[in-house]
């Protein structure tokens, strides 16, 4: 066994990490914030339409865990840590809260497009900052901003009037 001990240190500039880092850890806090509140809305949907809006309330938290995932591993190969923990989410998110117990659908569905508007907030103040930034990290949002997009028009199909 050898006693070397090999330090890898990461290949991006260090100020150019810090300020992509600062965009993309609220894109994690508020995509983990939207897991939580898709999963509270599949719960406790109610309705006609049950099935349909309780399933894609399930792809939608799919999608917003991939999302963070990826906010999160960008940051991480920048060379930075990322902090995703309960506490912090509760405290830095931007969502608003879901109301609480069952809800008939077009209410939750209200609710979750209300979220997402919420993460969009943050994902488009993200592009338009890490153009200047980092065009590899703005990428990472821009492809998170087009999902979340049209998770946001599946959604606002199901109640929309024609």
């Amino acid at each position: 066994m050898s006693d070397v001990v090999t330090t890898i240190k990461s290949s991006s500039n260090p100020d150019v990490a810090a300020a992509a880092a600062q965009f993309l850890s609220q894109v994690v806090i508020d995509s983990q914030a939207l897991v939580i509140n898709g999963k509270q809305a599949h719960w406790h949907v109610r309705g006609a339409n049950f099935i349909a809006v309780h399933e894609l309330f399930d792809e939608v938290v799919e999608r917003a865990e991939g999302y963070s995932d990826d906010a999160a591993e960008r940051v991480v190969a920048l060379g930075l840590p990322i902090d995703a923990r309960i506490g912090t989410v509760a405290a830095k998110t931007t969502l608003p809260e879901l109301p609480a117990g069952f809800q008939p659908a077009d209410v939750m569905i209200a609710s979750l497009v209300a979220s997402i508007d919420a993460v969009l907030v943050s994902v488009n103040k993200a592009i338009k900052e890490l153009g200047e930034i980092d065009a590899a990290s703005q990428d990472v949002v821009i492809q998170i901003a087009r999902s979340l997009e049209k998770d946001r028009w599946f959604l606002f199909a199901h109640v929309a009037a024609v």
